[in-house]
């Protein structure tokens, strides 16, 4: 008898078991949309044990729902896994903000404001380093009071250092030491404004032009800009509607008739041009004989640069322009490119020059880039050659016609 509640016990768990088992099938089986078969139930082997079902059905119940609801449970996440991605479906529409970022078009208004960045700028503000080293030295001098010798040996050093020249200095500091005399330092600078005027004088600084076509020969030294400044020259002429045709007669330089064609593009010029190494003389023939054919309105030769003090290419350089000459007259203009920063030594080099060529004008490039701003007034006191054209940036807009009131009032002003 002691072993007869223990034998019981099993027994329920037994049935418990089988029970679960056959809620789980059945479930299963639905599932599958198919019925429960019942020789499943009977697998254990135990068919006795059956009738103790009435002893344990109460609990088969509660025990069955639990273990029978726990998969669906488990599948409920399962089913609605795909739901939780469409947050990363609506994802894009976190995007739509990016998108919208074309409506910061608030920059617009700093985009507008480039043009008054990028316009032209006075030529005061260009020569600033020129003023810094040469004027405002002289007017800081001026306003010490009283001069003293060793004022005026400053004020001589300055004008020196700025390349006005020898000559033009040992002027400009005796008219000024005599006008000092019971002068303040406003007469003085106004003094010194009306010395640089007188020396620049009032010549004539216009590009002349002749009968069609007009024929400007460039040329100047290796470095200077010179094709460069041809072709700002061709800029603003085509600009003002005029045919241009250019000639590549500088033949020695590699590429130098490559750059002449990209200006030629932007300007809607015509390029002559040789094999490199061909004669310079010829390029010119043939430029003039094509700006004729062509009925061109310009014709600007570029030449080959050239030192100086080499004399058989400043032969070569009279050459081209007596091949001019034969064909169509004498070049309206002979204009030589001197680079600003050179100094004295462009004195030199428009001598040599106008002896070859019969030079009649100056173009100064990279005026924007030196301290010695006085180099225009050394090449007007010691040669009488007018400077026409200064260069004071990199655009084309920065060659400019040159305005001696405007270019002392910037040095001095």
């Amino acid at each position: 008898m002691s072993d007869g509640p223990g034998f019981v016990l099993l027994y329920v768990l037994v049935v418990l078991v089988v029970l679960a088992a056959a809620a789980a099938t059945v479930v299963a089986l639905r599932r599958r949309g198919a019925e429960p078969e019942e020789p499943v139930a009977a697998e254990p082997g135990v068919a006795e044990p059956e009738a103790a079902e009435p002893h344990v059905e109460e609990p088969a119940p509660t025990a069955a729902p639990a273990a029978v609801e726990a998969p669906p449970v488990a599948e409920a996440p399962v089913v609605e896994a795909p739901t939780i991605e469409a947050p990363p479906v609506e994802a894009p529409t976190t995007e739509a903000p990016p998108v919208e970022a074309p409506t910061i078009e608030a920059p617009p208004p700093s985009v507008e404001a480039v043009p008054e960045v990028g316009a032209p700028r006075s030529l005061r503000d260009r020569l600033s380093r020129a003023r810094s080293s040469f004027g405002q030295a002289l007017v800081k001098t001026f306003r010490r009071g009283t001069l003293t010798d060793a004022d005026w040996e400053d004020i001589e050093a300055v004008l020196l250092q700025a390349d006005v020249g020898v000559s033009a200095t040992q002027k400009i500091v005796a008219d000024l030491r005599e006008k000092a005399k019971g002068s303040d330092a406003d007469a003085l600078i106004e003094s010194l404004r009306a010395e640089l005027l007188a020396i620049l004088g009032d010549a004539d600084r216009s590009l002349h032009r002749g009968d069609a076509p007009t024929i400007w020969l460039v040329t100047g030294v290796n470095g200077t800009g010179k094709t460069t400044t041809i072709g700002k020259l061709a800029l603003r002429e085509g600009t003002d509607g005029k045919r241009v045709v250019l000639a590549a007669a500088d033949t020695f330089r590699a590429a130098a008739d490559t750059q002449l064609e990209r200006w030629a593009e932007r300007t809607g010029a015509e390029v002559v041009k040789h094999a490199p190494g061909a004669d310079p003389a010829a390029v010119a023939f043939d430029g003039v004989k094509a700006a004729k054919a062509r009925e061109a309105d310009l014709l600007i030769v570029d030449t080959a640069g050239r030192l100086h003090t080499k004399k058989n290419l400043m032969e070569e350089l009279s050459k081209i322009r007596r091949v001019i000459e034969r064909e169509s007259g004498p070049p309206a203009e002979v204009l030589l490119v001197l680079d600003a920063t050179t100094g004295q030594n462009g004195i030199a080099q428009a001598r040599a020059f106008t002896e070859a060529v019969e030079v009649t004008g100056i173009v100064l490039t990279k005026l924007d880039g030196t301290a010695k701003g006085g180099i225009v007034i050394a090449v007007q006191q010691e040669l009488g050659i007018p400077v026409k054209l200064v260069g004071v940036g990199e655009g084309a807009e920065d060659l400019r016609e040159f305005d001696p009131v405007a270019f002392v009032d910037a040095l001095v002003g």
